[in-house]
């Protein structure tokens, strides 16, 4: 599978001072599409490499949207801080979140819209108050939808403030309770990092940061930050991967939290789309978590189709049935059989009847 032209240029800046305008042009669109547009002028820069005049403006605005959204985030990670003061001392930020708080070079470059945090499951309900009280309110959704999450789901109902608008994502497990993966939520909290900026807030240790990232790509069926969450895989690995003990510690986190065969697709897919330094004998050890054939050859298929930017110019022939697969493999990852089924014939029918929407215009009324 042939790498898109973003991807050429991110792993080899020099590439695209040959460019011709039209080049740009592609290169531009990709790298908003794949949401990469701030590492786009980020590698160009550091590279030396000047773009024209009109892709310049556009790299150039996108390097203050980072900017600006970055503070905007330390100052909401603040906001978090004071409302959940006491709360919980096991108070986790996730994702960008956490490369923001813990100032990875990989956050510099990256756009922001939501914040995760993952709370003990024991401490949500005083979780949930806290934030309630500070301002941030659940989404509108039907009562079915609302149901979905509080029983089946991994985190509560999206929460959005009520002035600032800002979005928080709060999780009790970072799977599904249903899923198929068993993973040891209690000890997700045994190796946190304290957040000296942000009292009460803390991060994952280094390896637990790649097995969250490698978890929820490799479990999901949305692939529209797909790459940009690849190239996140491959910038812990080469941050972190030259740290004594790192790879033995992040082996044996992933056998002790059950994430062996979503690190081994993380580190086999992110080295062969992007050349990750991944030492031979971890890719060997970890392979043997793999699934038995054919399934690794048709997961390498979908994933080659599926971790390109979300552009017309990237869609190759079979790219669609490639997501569809992966969709469909992510709900089954999800949820035991008979559930599955009754919740998609139970959404089918209720999208078809118009019962959802009609739920979901009450509770916007409600809350209004």
């Amino acid at each position: 599978m042939s790498r898109s032209l973003l991807v050429e240029v991110l792993l080899a800046p020099a590439r695209a001072a040959a460019l011709p305008p039209a080049g740009w042009d592609l290169l531009v669109r990709q790298a908003r599409r794949a949401n990469l547009i701030a590492r786009l002028h980020d590698v160009l820069a550091d590279a030396g490499v000047q773009a024209p005049p009109a892709a310049q403006a556009h790299l150039t605005a996108a390097r203050r949207i980072a900017d600006a959204q970055r503070q905007r985030m330390r100052w909401e990670l603040d906001r978090v801080a004071e409302a959940l003061a006491g709360a919980t001392p096991q108070a986790v930020v996730l994702k960008g979140g956490a490369y923001l708080a813990l100032d990875l070079p990989l956050a510099r470059s990256r756009l922001y819209g939501d914040l995760d945090l993952l709370v003990p499951r024991e401490a949500l309900a005083e979780v949930e108050s806290r934030l309630l009280i500070h301002g941030w309110v659940v989404e509108s959704l039907s009562a079915y939808d609302e149901q979905y999450y509080r029983r089946w789901m991994h985190e509560l109902p999206p929460m959005r403030h009520r002035r600032r608008g800002t979005v928080l994502d709060v999780h009790h497990t970072l799977l599904p309770l249903t899923s198929r993966t068993a993973l040891a939520t209690p000890a997700l909290f045994e190796d946190l990092r304290p957040l000296a900026a942000w009292p009460g807030l803390s991060t994952f240790a280094p390896p637990d940061l790649l097995l969250h990232s490698a978890t929820h790509l490799f479990h999901e069926g949305e692939f529209a930050n797909g790459l940009r969450d690849l190239f996140d895989l491959d910038a812990l690995v080469r941050h972190h991967g030259r740290d004594a003990g790192y790879w033995e510690r992040t082996v044996e986190r992933a056998g002790r939290l059950g994430l062996r065969r979503p690190l081994h697709y993380a580190l086999r897919h992110s080295e062969r789309a992007l050349g990750t330094p991944v030492p031979p004998e971890v890719q060997r050890e970890l392979a043997r978590a793999a699934p038995p054939w054919p399934l690794p050859a048709l997961l390498d298929a979908c994933y080659a189709r599926a971790l390109q930017p979300q552009h017309p110019s990237c869609e190759t022939p079979g790219a669609p049935a490639a997501r569809l697969a992966l969709y469909v493999r992510s709900h089954w990852l999800r949820m035991p059989l008979p559930l599955l089924v009754r919740h998609l014939a139970r959404k089918a029918w209720r999208r078809l009847t118009g019962a959802e929407l009609r739920e979901q215009e009450a509770a916007q009324r409600q809350d209004g």
